[in-house]
Parts: structure tokens; C-alpha cells; sequence
């Protein structure tokens, strides 16, 4: 890894999609939607590995933030060696990376949103 970040942004997950044009897209990959994934409003999820600069990572993940889905619950995240930001729709986590107290916040939170327990399961 480097100082930018990396993640993950599902396009379905996107109301607003022109985030997407201010950030680097590394490689997308288009998965069925199965029951586990419990967005049965979709077909298909499209990943896009993404990488951010460091000095953008915070104005992209509010960004982000209110670019998600206003009807259903999402995530979105990207890390670095040492930070990691968990985006919700109107809630950014900004996280040390070896945080497992953060992360266990941030594991709630999702979880009581609704998101499955399994997608909130962090590596740190």
C-alpha cells in the first residue's frame, strides 16, 4: 500500500455518480446479486477498485457520503496503512487502522442500519 487510499465503491450503490469522475478507478469487476448480499432491488453489483489521493480522501469520502443511496443502506470504504474511512449516506468514519474499539463502533453502527454482519467485518 502507499500514503493514498484504496477501496471499494459499488456503483448501485451510488444516487449521485459523479463522485465517480474524481476519482482513480482501478479495475471493475460485475458480480450477480445472490440472496446473501440482500439487495434484491438489484441484479448485479459493479465494483470499482479505486485509489485516492491522500490530500483528497476526506473531501471524497463526505462527498461520497452524500452521493449514496437515500432509500436503501450502503457503505462505502477505502484505507491506507494507517487510517480507514467507512463511509455511510451523512456519516463518514475516519478510523486509525489497527482501531479494534473503532471498529467495533463502526461494526454496530452498519449493523444497525441493517447492513449483514458478515459486510461489517473489517480486517484490521
Amino acid at each position: 500500500m502507499s500514503e493514498n487510499f484504496v477501496g471499494t465503491i459499488i456503483y448501485e450503490s451510488l444516487e449521485d455518480k459523479d463522485v465517480l469522475n474524481k476519482i482513480k478507478i482501478i479495475n471493475t469487476r460485475i458480480e450477480p446479486v445472490v440472496d446473501r448480499h440482500k439487495t434484491p432491488w438489484i441484479k448485479q453489483w459493479t465494483l470499482h477498485s479505486v485509489e485516492i489521493k491522500l490530500g483528497e480522501a476526506k473531501k471524497i469520502a463526505e462527498e461520497i457520503s452524500k452521493s449514496l443511496d437515500s432509500k436503501h443502506t450502503w457503505y462505502a470504504d477505502f484505507r491506507n496503512d494507517t487510517h480507514h474511512y467507512i463511509i455511510f449516506r451523512n456519516k463518514v468514519f475516519f478510523i486509525s487502522g489497527k482501531s479494534i474499539e473503532q471498529n467495533e463502533e463502526v461494526k454496530k453502527y452498519g449493523i444497525s442500519l441493517g447492513i449483514p454482519e458478515y459486510q461489517m467485518d473489517f480486517k484490521i
